[in-house]
């Protein structure tokens, strides 16, 4: 059988407020999701014996703790399905940079998964099982951007202005549990309306962490900041400037110091994972 690509989008937090924690250690937010159209891509070659096998290891994280491998299982689990797939993996979002990659690949091997095996299964249903794997799986997996609160897992669809982006990493991962372990975290932003927060300049109050923790970070938005209002995505380490055009955004890139390195692609209110697998189905004659 012919192998299927499918895109797995990384995505933007455009804003994200921390409004409390929780007694589990958990912060409770409020924050925007939109995709880019820029991202991995995972291929499919499905098995009739139910071995699930991933065919591009990634160096220092076992299969059986790689989120690709996880999903499949759970699905196949859940589903009572007796296929079995041969997936591969294409990185381009850098790990560790806050723009969801493991969650996106997660994503996809569900909602591709369940259609190649001919599951049924909706997406709404998909995404209950997602967020077993983590927080921000059921917003790749419902593909519409989303204003979140809980811990990210209340999704709300909304249709933020589609910009360009320039989007740069500076050389360092950060562990999540650096920024929310931080004891200078605001955790106390007050709630708000999500058309006030729409209306509102966007912020994340995980910046000024990452700002003081991690050099690199200060200097690349420090950069960034001289051309265009530019902000850390999620709890970093990735950054990204905001533009009108891809013109702008790109003439930036050109000017950027030979220790940037970043790209450039556009906001999009519709994953390109849920494009594709519209027109995989139409093409297949199953839409």
């Amino acid at each position: 059988m012919t192998q299927q690509l499918w895109p797995s989008p990384a995505k933007l937090n455009l804003f994200l407020y921390i409004t409390g924690q929780r007694p589990n250690g958990y912060h409770d937010l409020q924050t925007l999701f939109q995709f880019v159209d820029y991202g991995d891509s995972l291929g499919f070659n499905i098995r009739d014996d139910g071995a699930i096998v991933l065919t591009t290891p990634v160096e220092g994280v076992a299969d059986e703790d790689n989120l690709v491998v996880r999903a499949a299982r759970l699905l196949q689990q859940h589903a009572k399905s007796t296929s079995g797939a041969d997936i591969s993996l294409q990185k381009q979002i850098p790990m560790g940079g806050g723009l969801g990659g493991g969650s996106s690949n997660a994503a996809t091997t569900l909602v591709a998964l369940n259609t190649l095996w001919n599951c049924g299964l909706a997406d709404t249903e998909l995404a209950a099982l997602g967020i077993t794997l983590g927080a921000d799986v059921p917003v790749f997996v419902m593909g519409h951007a989303a204003f979140a609160e809980g811990i990210g897992e209340i999704l709300q669809p909304v249709e933020p202005q589609e910009k360009w982006f320039l989007i740069a990493h500076p050389g360092v991962s950060i562990p999540t549990p650096a920024i929310f372990g931080d004891p200078d975290l605001t955790r106390n932003t007050p709630k708000r309306p999500v058309n006030v927060l729409l209306n509102t300049p966007y912020a994340n109050d995980c910046e000024p962490i990452a700002r003081k923790r991690f050099y690199e970070v200060e200097q690349l938005l420090s950069w960034l900041l001289e051309y265009a209002p530019s902000r850390l995505t999620g709890t970093g380490a990735c950054v990204f400037a905001e533009f009108d055009t891809q013109s702008a955004a790109r003439q930036v890139l050109d000017k950027a110091p030979s220790w940037i390195r970043g790209f450039v692609a556009r906001g999009v209110n519709v994953s390109p994972l849920h494009r594709f697998r519209e027109a995989w189905l139409r093409t297949a004659g199953k839409a």
